[in-house]
């Protein structure tokens, strides 16, 4: 089993721009491509996991989505870079028709995405980190026993800075962006 580094998509590796409703929409923060690379070359499994639930809304389709994370894949490539896996919840508790209406175990603060992620993958979770840019990837974080990084992209600062009472987990790093929580990561790699 390796460890893996648990990657919030909208916020955390993308620009933060509501509903990706089309792969143009699309756009890698800077220096994210290269805390994939990083990864890559440490042989730490870089995973995405992601709630979309504009599919239960209906902003987009699956289709849409599928689109959507083959333009990331293409322009993490382009960079030299590549997920080992890309783990999605479409759910919505409350809106949105059935099957995407649902009271889910993936929905993120709930661990179902890096559950499966683990066991599809071959992962350790205890040597594993999640790093986002909300208070739910940190929740997730700590459901699995991994270690949480928040990162000051996407939400991130404001949740910091103003909501950090509501953020309900205490990160174990705080981040400026995903390659300074790479780097954190892998300096500490073998620590314990």
């Amino acid at each position: 089993m390796r460890p893996a580094v648990f990657i919030d998509r909208d916020g955390t590796l993308t620009e933060e721009v509501g509903y990706v409703n089309h792969p143009a929409r699309l756009r890698l923060l800077p220096r994210a491509a290269e805390a994939i690379r990083r990864l890559n070359a440490a042989g730490v499994a870089a995973v995405v996991t992601t709630n979309q639930s504009g599919i239960a809304r209906g902003y987009f389709s699956e289709a849409t989505l599928e689109a959507v994370h083959a333009e990331l894949r293409r322009q993490l490539a382009a960079a030299g870079a590549a997920l080992d896996g890309l783990y999605v919840c479409p759910h919505h508790p409350t809106e949105g028709e059935p099957p995407w209406r649902a009271a889910c175990d993936c929905r993120k603060p709930r661990p179902g995405l890096l559950l499966r992620a683990a066991a599809e993958l071959g992962l350790d979770l205890a040597a594993s980190t999640v790093v986002g840019d909300k208070g739910s990837d940190l929740a997730a974080a700590r459901a699995v026993g991994a270690r949480a990084v928040l990162v000051l992209t996407g939400y991130g600062r404001g949740e910091w800075e103003y909501r950090r009472a509501a953020l309900g987990v205490e990160p174990d790093h705080v981040a400026e962006d995903l390659l300074d929580a790479v780097e954190w990561v892998l300096a500490r790699r073998g620590r314990g």
